[in-house]
């Protein structure tokens, strides 16, 4: 059987989940100093050596609990796992990329996506799942604010910010925070607001990693910068982000314009329709841009 693109692997799962609102979907179409959100998040995604599958869904599964999506099968050997958080979706594929780089270990020690944040409101809920799965319990430690955090890894290998909040109400936990190492904050500010079309957030000190974080959000996903250092070994291939709008030639226009990197040039996927374009940050983390372009119908929306 013929092998879709791997661009496949991450831009179809939204047309078997509902997308939340968020900016409004009836945007003035001239407005295209930003992309036309239609989604009230970002979608993350996660990519890693085919030998690690199995233990990654257990793991985001049973050990994490996050809440299981219909997976989206491309072929015989080509499926996209998904969980829920909030209003977005955590995608694992497994497949490396043979043109990206793969620079796992510590959150400092390379640039680009170095770890995902995600909440919690039980902590010994948490730790329990952990050591039934045969892991060790993380070490959570106070961080202020009546929450505590621990940093953890994934079965392959990627970091893992887990913050406790106790009590917390499903709402306050719905949210996921993207932690991006960068080797210059004023080109990476510039990108995740101006292009990316983020809001930026006033920037906190963060005493797990060590660093001054500066936020850029929309809606429940919170993209952190910091930087520790001009020029570390880049992973631009470990981890991504994915932009639900209605303006993908828009942006793809703007790209063109401003001399952004193109990953994956504009188009569609056959079979399927949708419209993309697949971009790279100044450090080449993959920033893809999705419209669904379709009808959406009440089977696609479950």
């Amino acid at each position: 059987m013929t092998k879709r693109p791997m661009t496949a692997l991450f831009a179809l799962p939204l047309l078997l989940a509902p997308a939340a609102a968020g900016h409004a979907a009836d945007a003035p179409a001239a407005a295209t100093a930003r992309p036309q959100f239609l989604q009230g998040s970002l979608n993350v995604y996660r990519r890693y050596a085919a030998e690690d599958h199995a233990k990654m869904v257990a793991f985001y599964d049973k050990v994490l609990g996050l809440k299981s999506l219909r997976p989206i099968t491309l072929s015989a050997d080509q499926q996209v796992i998904l969980f829920g958080v909030g209003s977005g979706q955590i995608k694992l594929a497994a497949g490396l990329k043979q043109d990206r780089q793969y620079h796992l270990g510590g959150v400092n020690d390379f640039r680009g996506i170095r770890l995902y944040t995600l909440f919690f409101s039980d902590e010994a809920a948490l730790k329990a799942r952990f050591l039934a799965a045969g892991y060790p319990a993380p070490e959570f430690k106070d961080i202020g604010g009546g929450k505590r955090a621990a940093l953890t890894k994934d079965p392959a290998g990627f970091n893992l910010e887990l913050v406790v909040m106790p009590g917390a109400s499903a709402e306050e936990t719905s949210g996921v925070e993207v932690g991006i190492n960068v080797s210059d904050l004023k080109r990476s500010r510039a990108f995740y607001r101006d292009f990316a079309g983020l809001d930026e957030l006033p920037p906190v000190k963060d005493p797990v990693l060590g660093v001054t974080k500066y936020p850029y959000r929309h809606g429940q996903t919170t993209i952190n910068l910091w930087s520790v250092g001009h020029d570390l070994p880049a992973d631009t291939g470990s981890a991504g982000i994915q932009y639900v709008i209605g303006n993908v030639e828009a942006m793809n226009a703007r790209a063109q314009a401003e001399h952004v990197t193109v990953e994956t040039p504009l188009g569609g996927v056959p079979g399927f329709q949708v419209l993309t374009v697949w971009l790279n940050d100044p450090d080449g983390v993959t920033d893809y841009f999705y419209q669904f372009t379709g009808q959406r119908t009440a089977a696609a929306a479950q």
